[in-house]
C-alpha cells in the first residue's frame, strides 16, 4: 500500500498520518491486519463526516453496498486541525501519489528507485514518486539532467536549433501529461549575433502519468509483476565552439504493480445493500 510505504518519510517530517473510511471497525482491523498497516484507520459508519466535508461520491447508487464511499483525496491539517491544503482530482479514478504530494507540498523527495545513464555530453537520472504502481495512480516522473562543463542544450521555443524533447511510448496502461520545462536561460551567440534559450548545468524534467485499468497493465508486466514505462530524450548539445550531431536516449522507469486487494472480509463483517 503506497500510504504505508511513505508513513516513514511523513513521520520523519513531523507529521501525521490518518485515513477515513466508512468501513466499521472490524472491517477496517481485518484489512490494517491483512496489509500490515502500522498508522491509524479511522471508520465513519453511515459516511456523516464525509457528507460534511462533500466527499460522497453520488454515483453509488443508494441501494447499493457502494453507496457512502468517499472521492478520494488527501487533506493536509495544521497542528490545531485547520486544513492548509487538499489533494483531490477532478476525474474520481484518479489519485495522486504520497510521494507527489511529499514533493509539491513539503519538498521532500520521496524515496523511490533511481537509475542513472551516460549519454554523450550528459548523465540522466530517471525516478518517480512512486515506489509501486496501482490503478488509477497519478504519479510524477523525472529525468534529472547533468550536462558536462560548457556544455547546453537547447530549450522548448528556439527557432533554428534541435530543442531537448522527452517522449513517452503510447500504451492503454497508462496517460501521461505534458512536459513541464524549468525556466531556461538566455545565452548570446556572439559569432552570430543570436540569442537563443538554453539550459546548461543540473536541470529536472518533470512529468505527470496516470496508471489507467488493471486489465491494460496485466499484460505488459514482467514475470516479477513489474510494470515498465519507457521513452526516449532527443537533444542535441553544444560547448562553446561548436555544435554536436542530435542524440537520441532510451529512458525507462521499471516498477512494481499492486493490484486491487479483492479478498473479502469474513462474511459477518461484509456490507449488506
Amino acid at each position: 500500500m503506497e500510504l504505508a510505504h511513505n508513513a516513514g518519510q511523513i513521520r520523519a517530517a513531523g507529521l501525521g498520518l490518518a485515513a477515513i473510511s466508512y468501513d466499521s471497525p472490524a472491517v477496517l482491523k481485518n484489512f490494517a491486519e491483512r496489509q500490515k498497516i502500522g498508522f491509524p484507520l479511522l471508520s465513519d459508519e453511515g459516511s456523516r463526516v464525509i457528507r460534511e466535508f462533500g466527499l460522497l461520491n453520488a454515483e453509488a447508487p443508494k441501494d447499493s453496498i457502494a453507496f457512502g464511499v468517499p472521492y478520494p483525496g488527501i487533506y493536509i491539517l495544521d497542528a490545531r486541525g485547520v486544513v492548509t491544503a487538499k489533494h483531490f482530482e477532478t476525474d474520481y479514478k484518479e489519485s495522486a501519489s504520497t510521494g507527489l504530494i511529499l514533493l509539491r507540498q513539503f519538498g521532500i523527495e520521496p524515496e523511490t528507485p533511481h537509475e542513472s545513464q551516460r549519454a554523450k555530453h550528459l548523465t540522466l537520472t530517471t525516478s518517480s514518486t512512486a515506489a509501486t504502481l496501482r490503478t488509477a495512480l497519478k504519479l510524477e516522473l523525472n529525468i534529472d539532467i547533468a550536462l558536462d562543463p560548457r556544455v547546453h542544450v537547447y530549450a522548448p521555443g528556439v527557432e533554428g536549433y534541435i530543442p531537448i524533447s522527452w517522449s513517452v511510448n503510447e500504451s492503454p496502461a497508462w496517460k501521461p501529461a505534458e512536459v513541464v520545462f524549468p525556466a531556461s536561460k538566455k545565452l548570446r551567440l556572439e559569432a552570430i549575433n543570436e540569442t537563443v534559450p538554453v539550459f546548461d548545468g543540473k536541470f529536472r524534467l518533470r512529468r505527470e502519468l496516470v496508471i489507467t485499468d488493471e486489465k491494460d497493465v496485466r499484460p505488459l508486466l514482467d514475470s516479477n509483476g513489474n510494470l515498465t514505462i519507457s521513452g526516449s530524450v532527443k537533444y542535441q548539445a553544444c560547448d562553446d565552439r561548436q555544435c554536436f550531431l542530435p542524440s537520441t536516449v532510451a529512458v525507462k522507469w521499471t516498477l512494481p504493480f499492486e493490484g486491487l486487494d479483492r479478498t473479502r472480509v469474513p462474511s459477518e463483517l461484509q456490507r449488506k445493500p
